[in-house]
């Protein structure tokens, strides 16, 4: 690929940035934000006849695996000309890093309040997964009263709020899993505050050049585009992967119709291997001395990944 100037930032955006509304006041005229499907199709056709290449990041903080591969898939659809030299980057962030920027932002509040974590609906999975966060949150935390709201969904931030009252709360403060911060809902008799960005615009910048430049260094190195192992995102987060920790399963699941899509990977020799993971112990592009995550050293999953599959997100830290 060219230089650095001709190769644009694109930033795919579902429902944890509010489709692309909630990057608008994080990101810089560099950065193009589009959702996926066609409107990212029509946002890279742009560039290409502009003589700019893409490097798409989708922005996901680990709660919507779906956005990654159905980037992928976009992607792979594309005519040859217009994919060749599109690199996928890998995600924003994990779950991990999401749970690590949220017990920062906690850190901001009085250890008397109450936190409501609150994110954009997602679907029902989606969503219930938002308590586990929260629990996490709670878990090595001062504050004993940690509830879950979710925009658009049940229970709405007031009705959080209004929880929260009734369990002793004199104060609330939104916690956001998403990127943009919540609006206080006016609720009689609790004080309502927010925690603010849960990823600031310095700490997006940061990240987002990070993805880019791993991307590019993948591609200059090995001529990967990141679209295989983007296609394997949600392979374990699919409505019928409920599975204990550490049990190995085939891939036997239904999808609706039209979505099927058959899950006997096949490998290139030697690709059948674990991978050791150097998860993080602060947000990617925190400061040191954020908090840290529990047991959030390196292990190994043993279990087969298409080539790329296992790429190590890091931290900037």
């Amino acid at each position: 690929m060219a230089g650095h100037d001709l190769c644009r930032t694109v930033a795919v955006c579902g429902h944890e940035a509010g489709y692309g509304e909630a990057l608008h006041d994080l990101v810089g005229p560099d950065v193009l934000v589009a959702t996926g499907g066609r409107e990212l199709i029509r946002a890279l056709a742009g560039l290409r006849r502009s003589g700019e290449r893409a490097c798409v990041v989708p922005m996901t903080l680990g709660r919507d695996p779906e956005l990654v591969a159905d980037t992928a898939r976009t992607l792979r659809a594309l005519p040859s000309g217009q994919a060749l030299g599109t690199l996928l980057a890998e995600p924003f962030g994990t779950d991990r890093h999401l749970i690590a920027w949220l017990r920062a932002a906690a850190n901001r509040v009085p250890e008397t309040s109450a936190l409501l974590v609150t994110a954009p609906s997602g679907g029902l999975f989606e969503d219930a997964g938002l308590y586990r966060i929260a629990r996490l949150v709670r878990g090595n935390g001062a504050h004993r009263l940690v509830e879950v709201a979710i925009i658009g969904g049940d229970p709405d931030p007031a009705e959080g709020v209004r929880r929260c009252g009734l369990l002793g709360a004199a104060e609330v403060a939104l916690l956001t899993a998403g990127f943009a911060p919540v609006e206080p809902p006016d609720v009689p008799g609790v004080t309502v505050v927010s925690a603010g960005w849960t990823v600031s615009r310095a700490a997006l910048a940061r990240v987002l050049a990070e993805r880019v430049a791993d991307a590019r260094q993948r591609w200059s190195a090995h001529r990967d585009d990141g679209i295989a192992g983007g296609l394997t995102a949600a392979d374990d987060h699919g409505h019928h992967h409920t599975h204990p920790p550490g049990e190995g399963h085939g891939h036997h699941h239904t999808h609706p119709p039209g979505e099927g899509h058959d899950h006997h990977h096949t490998h290139a020799a030697g690709a059948d291997h674990g991978h050791d993971h150097d998860h993080p112990s602060h947000p990617p592009g925190a400061e040191h001395g954020d908090t840290h995550l529990p047991g959030a050293g390196p292990h190994d999953h043993g279990r087969p990944h298409v080539p790329s599959a296992a790429h190590v997100i890091r931290s900037t830290a």
